[in-house]
């Protein structure tokens, strides 16, 4: 099977386009924080994107779709933190990061009879005053056989002192189908409990409502759920009975932390692998102790199947 690479300009925006031979295919668009813009399987996008660039400028600062969330994700409480015995206050929005709207270079692209891949790269130099860390963010995006998608980011501290790191991404699904005609199931032992402001209180409580699939149906969620690891892959399936879709998720351990979040209009649903729980700098949740000169690897695998006789989900 062979794969390819296409740079493409589509609706205001500079894609890299990596697809195989059966014609699944994904885009990504560097200069917008590293965002999946298409991920498609026999003609169906899951990727919920934003339309055009009028749409991204208008809409990233409240839902982040598809962007790259570091060096933190979720809440920041007050936009303020101590590290290592100093109080820092974040001066950019104190949701969901840094980088979710900044430029990503591209550093490699290759394409073989495979995979196909892309490296994106983002040399933070510390110019946020609540987050004076200078770091390298590179992602690294993997188009495998069977419908796979594997996403990497390496996070490499290039300041002279540790520093506090939280990291994430931040897709939204959708197969066209009414999220609440949807069925979710995924593999946890503990919910974050939160308080009014979403913001943790620091317990943990037992959990397990969706280790069998569960209709979405009337179903609100906006939550932190710890995986367990000692289950068998996929940790989290999304299922659309009517479509025969399923979109899995395979996050690696360094990944303990699953976000679910269905908006309010219910169109699709926001999945989210992340190393830590909100606000993670303050309740240590997942905090990611990050050494000077020292890096981190996070990986996670999504994997969409369609069968097209609408409500046969392929086995497993």
């Amino acid at each position: 099977m062979a794969f390819s690479i296409a740079h493409l300009q589509q609706q205001g925006f500079s894609m890299i386009e990596l697809k195989d031979g059966t014609g699944t295919r994904i885009a990504v668009i560097p200069a917008l924080g590293a965002s999946l813009h298409t991920f498609e399987v026999d003609g169906l996008n899951v990727i919920d994107s934003y339309p055009d660039m009028d749409a991204f400028r208008a809409e990233v600062n409240g839902s982040f779709k598809s962007v790259k969330l570091s060096p933190f994700a979720c809440r920041i409480s007050n936009a303020t933190y101590t590290w290592e015995q100093e109080q820092y206050t974040i001066a950019k929005s104190p949701i969901h990061g840094l980088l979710y709207d900044m430029a990503f270079e591209t550093a490699q692209e290759s394409a073989d009879e495979a995979e196909a891949g892309i490296t994106l790269v983002h040399q933070y130099k510390g110019t946020d005053p609540g987050y004076p860390f200078s770091y390298t963010c590179n992602v690294q995006y993997r188009l495998l056989p069977g419908g796979m998608l594997e996403v990497i980011t390496t996070i490499i501290n290039q300041s002279d002192r540790s520093m506090p790191l939280m990291d994430g991404w931040h897709p939204y699904f959708s197969t066209g189908t009414p999220v609440d005609q949807l069925e979710l199931q995924f593999f946890s032992r503990e919910i974050v409990e939160f308080d009014e402001r979403l913001i943790p209180t620091g317990k943990l409580l037992p959990y397990d409502n969706f280790v069998q699939p569960k209709s979405l149906a009337g179903v609100e969620l906006d939550n932190s759920f710890l995986l367990d690891f000692t289950q068998p892959s996929p940790l989290c399936t999304l299922r659309d009975p009517q479509k025969g879709v399923s979109i899995e998720f395979y996050p690696d351990e360094h990944y303990p932390v699953l976000q679910i979040y269905t908006p309010p209009h219910r169109r699709s649903i926001a999945i989210e692998n992340l190393t830590g729980a909100p606000d993670a700098f303050n309740n240590g949740i997942g905090l990611v102790k990050l050494g000077a000169g020292q890096s981190r690897r996070f990986t996670t695998t999504i994997r969409v199947q369609r069968d097209i006789a609408a409500g046969r989900v392929p086995a497993r």
